[in-house]
């Protein structure tokens, strides 16, 4: 029986780790079943949280505005992990985001986790829903939800109510860790070259990009860029920029 763990929860701008970004992290770590220590931090996404996701976690624009990118906690949130199994609910999604952060900041990140959902899917087929939030209704847990430290508190209690009631020794291997598995190349940051058309598209087309471009890999850089060409056309020839003379940036 797996009774010392860490559970953690994130709340993010999106459903896709490749194009969201992390707003919010949360933590416990679990003693013999009980909660020894808790760990929460904003996030700066580095882009415009959207009215829906306002809506849903409460976190504002405002409420990150002065909180740390998370390249630069993403050593203090993974020394809080340690070497602990993970716990969470629809854990490969809160993996995925932090996997793809430690791998672009050259930091190895595997791990094994128990899955609050998944024990849920197989001893609770018959509830209607299985959300963290209606699986504590119906387990009596209070639940303030869609806020990281909340809900990683809530699914430790989750878990516990799922080991008094169903854990036996021929249910042993439903409660076993499985190792995580989410595959992620490192991506470096954003050209010069990447950042100075991204400028220039957002000028000559008078975009507010609500991103941070300086921000960007690569990757999300190409990204951006093409979906401005498909949305705008394509900018004007590049700009003619004397040595030492850089594109004015207005929003950084």
């Amino acid at each position: 029986m797996i009774n010392d763990y860490v559970a953690l929860d994130l709340e993010t701008t999106g459903l896709e780790p490749k194009n969201d970004k992390i707003i919010e992290f949360g933590a416990v770590r679990v003693r013999n079943g009980k909660i020894v220590n808790r760990y929460q931090t904003l996030i700066q996404p580095g882009r415009e949280i959207s009215s829906r996701i306002e809506e849903l976690t409460g976190i504002s624009q405002n409420d990150v505005e002065a909180a740390p990118f998370v390249e630069d906690k993403i050593k203090d949130i993974l020394k809080f992990i340690g070497e602990d199994i993970l716990l969470g609910h629809s854990v490969l999604f809160d993996y995925s985001f932090l996997k793809r952060v430690a791998v672009n900041q050259r930091m190895q990140f595997e791990k094994k986790a128990v899955d609050t959902l998944h024990l849920s899917r197989i001893y609770l087929a018959d509830l209607p829903s299985r959300n963290l939030h209606q699986l504590c209704l119906h387990f009596q847990i209070e639940h303030k939800e869609h806020r990281a430290l909340e809900d990683a508190i809530a699914t430790h209690e989750l878990y516990q109510k799922l080991l008094q009631t169903f854990y036996k020794e021929k249910e042993e291997k439903n409660f076993t860790p499985h190792s995580l598995c989410y595959k992620v190349k490192r991506e470096g940051p954003a050209t010069n070259a990447q950042k100075e058309r991204l400028y220039r598209m957002r000028e000559v087309h008078k975009i507010n990009t609500e991103i941070s471009i300086e921000r960007l890999t690569k990757n999300e850089a190409s990204r951006l860029i093409d979906q401005m060409i498909a949305q705008y056309g394509r900018d004007l020839p590049a700009l003619s920029i004397a040595p030492g003379v850089e594109l004015l940036r207005n929003e950084e």
